[in-house]
C-alpha cells in the first residue's frame, strides 16, 4: 500500500524552536530558584517536561511546585518567546506536497497541548495538519512509545505503512519502540551518529523535499 500516514514531530522538525524551548527553562530555572545551564536543558528538548523537570530540578510534574514551574515554564515560552518563531526553510512545502499526495499528517509530539496549538497558530500550519497528538495523550513521554502509539492510532493506519519525521534521538527511540520507521532532520541539532536507528536522515525540511523522490516517503 506505500506509505499511507506521517507522524510529525513539531519543535526542531517543522518549527525552529528548540532553542525558545530551553531559554524558557532557563528563564523558569531562575524564577523558582534553580539555575539551569542552557547548554544542559538544549540537549534535552524533545523528552516531555515529565522527563526534563526532574532532571533540572529533582521535581515532579505532580509535586505543587513542580506542577506550578511546569505551568510558568508554558508561560514564559508562549509571551517571551513563541511570537518570533517561524517554520524551517521548506516545512510548508513539504507539508502540502505530502498531502497533494494523499498522506494523512498526524502531529506525535510530547509538547503540551497549549503549547501545541499555540505553535502550530503562529505558524500558520493549523490547516496542514489532519489530527494531533500531545502529552495529554501519552501517560510517558518520549523516548517512551506512548506519544507514537497514540499517533498511530489517529491515523488508523498499520505500522508499516507509516513513516515518522523527527529531529531528536528520543524520536528515534520512540519511533522504534513503536514498530515506526523514522526519518531524522538534523535541524533541531543533533547530528547523524545520534540520529542512529533512524531510516534516514537529511538537513532539514527542504533538503528532504529536494531529495524527495529517493527518499522513504515514496516506498
Amino acid at each position: 500500500m506505500g506509505i499511507r500516514a506521517v507522524l510529525l514531530d513539531v519543535d526542531g522538525t517543522l518549527i525552529d524552536s528548540n532553542d525558545a524551548h530551553a531559554r524558557a527553562w532557563v528563564d523558569v530555572g531562575y524564577e523558582f530558584g534553580h539555575a539551569i545551564d542552557f547548554g544542559e536543558v538544549r540537549w534535552l528538548i524533545g523528552m516531555g517536561g515529565d522527563k526534563v523537570l526532574p532532571k533540572l530540578t529533582g521535581l515532579q510534574e505532580t509535586d505543587e511546585r513542580g506542577a506550578r514551574m511546569m505551568e510558568r515554564r508554558g508561560e514564559i515560552f508562549r509571551d517571551r518567546y513563541l511570537p518570533e518563531l517561524k517554520p524551517f526553510d521548506g516545512t510548508y512545502d513539504l507539508l502540502e506536497r505530502l498531502r497533494a499526495e494523499g498522506r494523512k499528517l498526524v502531529v506525535a509530539t510530547s509538547a503540551s497541548a497549549e503549547d501545541l496549538a499555540a505553535l502550530l497558530k503562529q505558524t500558520r500550519l493549523e490547516h496542514l495538519i489532519d489530527c494531533a497528538t500531545n502529552s495529554d495523550d501519552a501517560a510517558e513521554s518520549k523516548p517512551a512509545p506512548d506519544i507514537v502509539d497514540a499517533a498511530l492510532k489517529q491515523a488508523a493506519v498499520p505500522a508499516d505503512e507509516v513513516v515518522m519525521i523527527g529531529d531528536t534521538p528520543y524520536d528515534v527511540k520512540a519511533a522504534q519502540r513503536a514498530g515506526v520507521r523514522i526519518i531524522g532532520l538534523r535541524c533541531g541539532g543533533w547530528t547523524d551518529k545520534e540520529l542512529r536507528g533512524a531510516a534516514e536522515t537529511y538537513g532539514s525540511p527542504a533538503e528532504l523535499l529536494a531529495r524527495y523522490d529517493e527518499s522513504l516517503l515514496t516506498r
